[in-house]
């Protein structure tokens, strides 16, 4: 939420421009899907209008689907992205392995220029985001042997999504979460087939330290490429164990034939 300290004021106050103002602000990760807008007494004084103004403004936004009004609640930041979980192309994604690695290649892709972005654009409120969910992922797999596997990797993403949001490229972040669900199996997939393994698991905390530091020392080529690098290691151990378990069915099978 933005502090008091920060300027979004504006000077035009008809009720268009008190909704094109929200709708930048929303656009920009500042009020999130899902999110309570502040009550209308903090937005008339964040944005320097009227009341009367403010709800016109808001009643613009209700028409348009990008709010919602709950009795007793107030105003509500609406899903912007459609529902996923009935969308059958999301259950042809999920259900076939092969996905996995498609994945992976946009993961370059968005990650690897969401953290050259970052480390180009990011402000030091974002650098506080970013080092904060990057503590959180760090202290919880130095605290524990026993990992959390669905945790950790809400702790993963969360990180790399901190670090899109400071690219400050609202298509960018809005492209990247709406894919949280298929990235989230994606992120699952990594920790639950390396993170056990020791060599993968240090590789894995090392390449995100690397990240945190290029971004946070706004390094931009070096941000991108530690992504790349992050994501590039992890296709290629996890197409290493794919290959492995083969190799251990098939001698299996051998086995088995000769008994």
């Amino acid at each position: 939420m933005v502090s008091n300290s920060q300027d979004i004021g504006m000077t035009p106050r008809t009720p268009d421009a008190v909704a094109a103002r929200l709708e930048q602000l929303i656009l920009d990760g500042v009020f999130r899907p899902g999110q309570l807008l502040p009550s209308e007494r903090r937005l008339c004084d964040r944005l320097g209008v009227s009341r009367s103004s403010l709800r016109e403004g808001l009643r613009v936004l209700r028409s348009k689907g990008i709010i919602e009004t709950r009795q007793g609640r107030g105003s509500v930041v609406a899903q912007l992205v459609p529902g996923r979980d009935d969308n059958p192309l999301m259950y042809l994604f999920r259900d076939h392995p092969r996905t996995l690695y498609d994945l992976l290649e946009v993961r370059s892709l968005l990650e690897g220029e969401s953290a050259r972005l970052a480390a180009e654009r990011g402000t030091p409120a974002d650098m506080v985001l970013i080092r904060r969910r990057y503590e959180a992922m760090h202290d919880y797999v130095e605290s524990t042997s026993d990992v959390d596997v669905e945790h950790l990797a809400r702790l993963d993403h969360g990180f790399h999504l901190a670090i899109c949001q400071a690219s400050h490229n609202p298509v960018l972040v809005h492209t990247l979460q709406s894919l949280t669900d298929l990235l989230l199996s994606s992120v699952f997939a990594s920790v639950k087939n390396l993170y056990h393994r020791p060599g993968p698991r240090e590789q894995i905390n090392r390449q995100h330290e690397m990240i945190y530091r290029a971004v946070s020392d706004h390094q931009p080529e070096q941000a991108r490429q530690s992504a790349l690098e992050h994501l590039t290691s992890i296709g290629h151990n996890l197409r290493e164990i794919e290959a492995e378990n083969e190799r251990l069915e098939r001698s299996a099978m051998r086995l088995e034939a000769y008994e």
